[in-house]
């Protein structure tokens, strides 16, 4: 896909990964709408950012649990740019860490209302215009709690809740990309432990004491967490590079899930 002059609507765009994500693509020409919710302290870092970024761009407050308000979001951006050709489904909740405690009943509700229920309606609301662009894209961002759920080191952060939702984004992806081709591509991409996500400067990982912390980063094949560039190249190529990728899921993991076993050297063998 050329990039510049396409326009992108990236939910959770006021810090974080989501920021990250926006941020490339402005600087590859893209119009941006950026949507937030909480976080406001992060609001006015946020403007400056995307206003030295020089692309044209939307800053929405708009609450996606509210699915009734959907709708007019992208209206909003169709009435600002006239189209949207990308769509980056970064909204979650985060998680109820297990050193949090076991979930609470609206904690749950939260977490299914927002990791899946808003990402559905998003997609849904924006489908028709991804399909006019002829050249659409989605990517779902979700996390390899959906495969691993509370087992190993990862098991202190990933909740039964936040691992149900993350599987089931997977089975979002396929079904999407069905549906939404030949002009659209949809790809998932499943995140391990970030500097903004799960990792470092998240709620939980401060909880954790240093052997805990060790041995998620022992477990991670590349000996280090994630930086949100990782993330921001992994986009850039399901949305500039792979234009034959639909319905695949990349896991951005650093070997997280292969770091529980080894493999040993070739043996000489017995035989000449």
């Amino acid at each position: 896909m050329q990039l510049e002059g396409k326009t992108a609507l990236v939910l959770g765009a006021i810090k974080g990964i989501g920021r990250g994500i926006g941020l490339a693509l402005a600087g590859e020409g893209v119009k941006v709408a950026l949507t937030y919710y909480d976080w406001e302290e992060s609001l006015e870092q946020m403007k400056q950012d995307f206003g030295k970024a020089g692309a044209d761009h939307l800053v929405v407050r708009t609450n996606l649990l509210d699915i009734d308000g959907i709708s007019s979001l992208v209206d909003r951006v169709i009435t600002r740019f006239g189209r949207i050709d990308i769509l980056i489904n970064n909204i979650e909740r985060g998680g109820w860490p297990v050193v949090h405690g076991a979930y609470v009943r609206e904690q749950w509700d939260l977490e299914m209302a927002t990791t899946l229920r808003a990402k559905r309606w998003v997609y849904s609301s924006v489908l028709p215009h991804l399909k006019d662009s002829g050249d659409g894209v989605v990517v779902n961002i979700s996390s390899i709690a959906g495969l691993i759920g509370r087992s190993g080191p990862a098991g202190r952060f990933f909740n039964d809740g936040y691992a149900a939702a993350n599987r089931a984004v997977s089975s979002f992806t396929e079904t999407w990309a069905r549906e939404a081709a030949p002009e659209v591509r949809v790809n998932e991409i499943m995140l391990g432990f970030f500097e903004t996500r799960h990792g470092p400067h998240t709620r939980g990982w401060g909880l954790l004491t240093r052997e805990q912390r060790n041995e998620i980063i022992d477990h991670t094949l590349l000996r280090r967490i994630g930086e949100i560039e990782d993330v921001v190249r992994a986009v850039l190529f399901v949305i500039r590079d792979a234009p034959f990728m639909t319905g695949s899921v990349l896991r951005l993991d650093g070997g997280y899930m292969l770091g529980g076993e080894y493999s040993e050297p070739m043996p000489r063998g017995v035989l000449e």
